[in-house]
């Protein structure tokens, strides 16, 4: 397994691959901001749309490969406000259903994590379904739980649930707490 980080011409070309991630997260019940069932079509286009903000700077994206397939996405939202450039958003980690359980969320996590760092990026943020196992794994990384908001997002099948908002602070700017 390797991970990369893709640049506009790279995420372009894997867009079906990534579009089949996408739609194996959502059937498998993952909520990453899609209804189930998610066409083909939506994937492939919610995809190739990132590619210009991963041009532009805006969005750095890496991918898990295991062969031809993509078993694996972790992205950085890097906002482009003078006063926001020391922080970033950790979107869309998603690993597929057939990876899971080997330490790839953890793998995908810590790349964004160390690639922030090298940036100069001071702190990240996330939110996540409250009560997925993808809480687990950023306690177990070291974030922090800031609280969660009821009925924040709708799960694949249509249901709302809370979301979950973590924070980590990075580098040298990273006390305890």
């Amino acid at each position: 397994m390797t991970v990369s980080r893709l640049d506009a011409a790279g995420l372009l070309y894997l867009v079906p691959r990534l579009a089949d991630l996408l739609q194996d997260v959502v059937d498998g019940g993952a909520s990453v901001g899609f209804l189930a069932p998610l066409d083909r079509v939506e994937a492939t286009a919610w995809w190739r749309e990132r590619a210009d903000a991963v041009a532009a700077g805006r969005l750095a994206v890496w991918a898990a490969h295991d062969g031809d397939r993509v078993t694996g996405t972790v992205g950085l939202d890097l906002p482009g406000k003078p006063n926001s450039r020391h922080r970033a958003e950790v979107v869309k980690l998603m690993v597929h259903r057939h990876a899971r359980g080997r330490g790839l969320g953890r793998t995908l996590l810590t790349t964004a994590e160390e690639a922030a760092a090298e940036a100069g990026i001071t702190l990240l943020h996330l939110d996540t379904e409250t009560g997925s196992p993808a809480e687990r794994l950023y306690a177990g990384a070291g974030w922090t739980r800031l609280g969660a908001i009821p009925d924040y997002a709708a799960r694949p099948d249509g249901r709302l649930r809370p979301t979950t908002i973590y924070f980590k602070r990075l580098g040298a700017a990273a006390p305890a707490g």
